[in-house]
C-alpha cells in the first residue's frame, strides 16, 4: 500500500469534519436570519449536519458500488454512536434522559432500526426500500419541529445556549454564508471521496473484508463531529443535548443516509449475510437496550457507561477475531453468547422492572398521601365550619 493513499485516506477524514462543521456554521446562521429558532436549528440543521460525514460517505460508495462500506458505515456509525460516544460521556458526567427522549425519540430509533432490518433480509437495500426510508425521515423532522413548540422553557434555554450564536446577524452577510454551505460541502465530497478509496486500499492491503473496514474506521471517523457534539456538550453540562444528538443522528443516518444511498445506487446497496446475520442485528440490539437503561432513574449513569464501552470493545474484538480468523474465536462467541449476552439481558430486565416497581410504588404512595391530605382538610374544613356555627 503506497503512503499516499494513507495520507489520502486521513486527509478525507480532516476534510469530512472540516466541511460538515462549515456546513452547519452557514446553515444555521441562513437559518437564524429567516427567524428560525436555535431549537429548531438544533433537532434539524445541526443534528442532520453531524450526519453530513456518513452522507457523503454512504453515496459515494453506493455510486461507485462500493455497498459493504455504505453499508457498514451507517450500521457501525450507530453502535459506534451509543456504545461509544454515550459510554465517554456518560462517564464524563452521569446524562439525564428526558421524558420525550424515552416516550418518542428511542422508540423511533428502536422502530427505524427493526425496519432496516426488516427491509434488508431480502439481501438488499432496493431503491424503493430508499424511498420509503426517506419519505419517514421527511415526517420525522416536520414532527420534530411541531413537537419543538411544546418544549419546555428549560430545553428552550439549553439550546438557546448552544446555538445562540447562530441568531446574530452581524457575523458575515447571507453570500458569505451561502459560499460556507459550498465549501463545506465541496469538502464533503473531496473528502468522502479519498476516505473511500484509502479505506478499499486498506481492506485490501491487510485482506481484511470492506464491511469490516466501514465498520470500523470508516464508521468511526464519519462519527467525529458526534464524539465533538456530545462531548463538548457533557462537559459544559447540556446533558439534554449530548443524549439528543446521538439518538437524532441514529436515526438519521438509518432513514436519510441509508435511505438516500439506497435511492442513488443503480442497482441497490447489497447486504452481505455476515451484515444481515450479526451486524444489524446487533445495532438493533443495541437500540433496544437503550429503552430500559435511559427508563432507570431517566439517567445514563457512569455504570451503565462503563457497561456501553465494555460492550463496544467486545464487539470490535469480534470483528478483528472473525476477520482474521483468529483461534480465539469459537471461545470468544461461545462465551458472548451463552454467558455474557444472557447475564447483560437479565440484568436490564431486572432494573426496568425494579424501576417500573419503584415509580408504581411511588405514585400510590403519592395517591394515599393526597388522599389522606383531602381526608385531613374536610375534618378540618368540617371543624371549623362547626365551630363557627357555634
Amino acid at each position: 500500500m503506497e503512503l499516499l493513499t494513507l495520507i489520502l485516506f486521513f486527509l478525507g477524514l480532516v476534510l469530512l469534519v472540516i466541511g460538515a462543521e462549515l456546513l452547519v456554521r452557514g446553515a444555521s446562521k441562513i437559518s437564524a436570519s429567516f427567524g428560525i429558532s436555535p431549537l429548531v436549528i438544533g433537532l434539524t440543521v445541526v443534528a442532520y449536519g453531524t450526519s453530513a460525514p456518513e452522507l457523503a460517505v454512504s453515496v459515494n460508495s453506493a455510486l461507485i458500488n462500493q455497498p459493504d462500506i455504505a453499508l457498514g458505515n451507517v450500521v457501525g456509525s450507530n453502535i459506534f454512536n451509543i456504545l461509544l460516544i454515550l459510554g465517554i460521556s456518560a462517564l464524563i458526567t452521569p446524562l439525564i434522559v428526558k421524558q420525550q427522549l424515552i416516550k418518542i425519540d428511542v422508540p423511533i430509533m428502536i422502530g427505524v432500526s427493526v425496519l432496516g432490518w426488516v427491509l434488508s433480509l431480502d439481501g438488499q437495500i432496493s431503491q424503493t426500500d430508499g424511498i420509503i426510508l426517506f419519505l419517514i425521515v421527511i415526517v420525522y423532522t416536520v414532527f420534530s419541529i411541531r413537537q419543538s413548540r411544546k418544549e419546555s422553557k428549560a430545553i428552550k434555554e439549553e439550546y438557546e445556549k448552544e446555538y445562540g450564536k447562530a441568531k446574530t446577524k452581524n457575523e458575515g452577510s447571507i453570500i458569505f454564508q451561502i459560499a460556507l454551505i459550498v465549501f463545506g460541502l465541496a469538502l464533503l465530497v473531496l473528502g468522502s471521496n479519498w476516505l473511500v478509496k484509502g479505506a478499499v486500499e486498506l481492506a485490501t492491503f491487510f485482506g481484511i473484508n470492506e464491511l469490516v473496514i466501514g465498520l470500523t474506521i470508516v464508521a468511526a471517523g464519519t462519527s467525529l463531529p458526534e464524539v465533538a457534539t456530545s462531548i463538548v456538550a457533557a462537559i459544559k453540562g447540556e446533558k439534554d443535548i449530548a443524549v439528543g444528538n446521538v439518538v437524532g443522528s441514529n436515526i438519521f443516518n438509518i432513514l436519510s443516509v441509508l435511505g438516500i444511498s439506497g435511492i442513488v445506487a443503480p442497482n441497490g446497496i447489497s447486504v452481505s449475510p455476515a451484515a444481515l446475520n450479526f451486524d444489524i442485528p446487533i445495532m438493533t440490539a443495541v437500540a433496544i437496550a437503550c429503552l430500559p437503561i435511559f427508563f432507570t432513574g431517566n439517567s445514563i449513569s457512569r455504570w451503565e457507561g462503563v457497561l456501553f464501552l465494555g460492550y463496544y470493545i467486545a464487539y470490535i474484538l469480534y470483528l478483528f477475531f472473525d476477520a482474521t480468523q483468529h483461534d480465539m474465536l469459537p471461545a470468544y462467541s461461545s462465551v458472548m453468547i451463552i454467558f455474557v449476552i444472557p447475564i447483560t439481558a437479565v440484568t436490564l430486565i431486572l432494573i426496568s422492572y425494579r424501576s417500573y416497581a419503584e415509580s408504581t410504588f411511588c405514585h400510590v404512595e403519592r395517591s394515599e398521601t393526597s388522599k389522606n391530605s383531602s381526608k385531613l382538610r374536610f375534618k378540618i374544613l368540617h371543624f371549623v365550619q362547626n365551630d363557627c356555627s357555634a
